[in-house]
């Protein structure tokens, strides 16, 4: 535990550097109300281990580059915002519920999610890739079957761990498949080796890698299909979905996503409709 929290450490410390990352927590509304919810805050619920998508900084405060995203378009609608940390296996419980309204947080559009969500357009594309321990040497894994008779692991509940659930001709061949409640861990035990390789979000994947390019290779192999990333709101709840992306569709036309994209990537990765 001792090791994770200052991995964290030094993650944040270089993101302060490289991204300039905001604060979290509630924003306090900027324009005129809109509607009968105008003073009830939009509940966004994340997995805050989650960089850099939404993170806790060294002040526990919840930042990430969803994070920027989600505080810019409520204070285009004028309200308040809150962020919490939720299991995320149990996310579209929590969304049901009520106890979030939206999840924002490097969330793969899927046929099986559609069923129980409402997603907006997409705004991102994503793959899950290959990542290794770093060698001198080039890796063996050119292709998804070269994951044969090792150790993989990948985030519980991610797009990835449905990719294998639903591919038992590849998960089959695999030594093991671990899961992890968070992606850190994952890491973790790749770098002390009792993981061969990760299946994980290239977005995510390789901002970590990034911080510990000595330690990590990231492979440019391709497992499942591309995705797109989408923010999702309960499925009946089509007026918050639709002014929320009234919102992002006016911060892609001035601008404002794309230098929130170039703060945290250093490239603009938003994808227009």
């Amino acid at each position: 535990m001792r090791l994770k929290k200052m991995l964290m450490a030094a993650m944040l410390a270089a993101c302060t550097i490289f991204a300039g990352c905001g604060g979290g927590g509630d924003q306090p509304a900027a324009d005129a109300p809109k509607g009968d919810d105008a003073s009830k805050a939009i509940v966004v619920g994340l997995d805050d281990e989650y960089p850099p998508m939404g993170f806790k900084d060294e002040n526990n405060e919840i930042v990430g580059f969803d994070v920027d995203l989600a505080k810019e378009a409520a204070k285009r609608l004028g309200r308040p915002v809150e962020f919490k940390g939720i299991d995320w296996a149990s996310k579209e419980a929590e969304l049901k519920s009520g106890r979030v309204d939206i999840l924002w947080n490097g969330l793969d559009i899927t046929p099986e999610r559609q069923e129980n969500m409402l997603f907006s357009a997409p705004y991102m594309d994503n793959r899950q890739i290959v990542f290794v321990r770093h060698s001198d040497e080039p890796s063996p894994v050119t292709e998804e079957a070269g994951l044969a008779g090792l150790t993989v692991g990948t985030q519980a509940a991610s797009t990835a761990e449905d990719y294998f659930a639903a591919t038992p001709e590849l998960t089959g061949k695999l030594k093991e498949l671990k899961t992890y409640g968070d992606y850190i861990s994952a890491f973790m035990d790749l770098e002390n080796g009792r993981l061969d390789a990760i299946v994980f979000d290239e977005i995510v994947g390789r901002y970590y890698m990034s911080k510990h390019s000595e330690k990590i290779d990231a492979l440019d192999v391709t497992v499942g299909p591309t995705s797109q990333f989408g923010i999702a709101f309960r499925k009946d709840d089509t007026a918050l979905r639709d002014e929320v992306q009234e919102a992002f569709d006016e911060m892609v036309k001035d601008g404002e996503a794309k230098r929130i994209s170039e703060r945290w990537f250093g490239a603009d990765l938003i994808k227009s409709k």
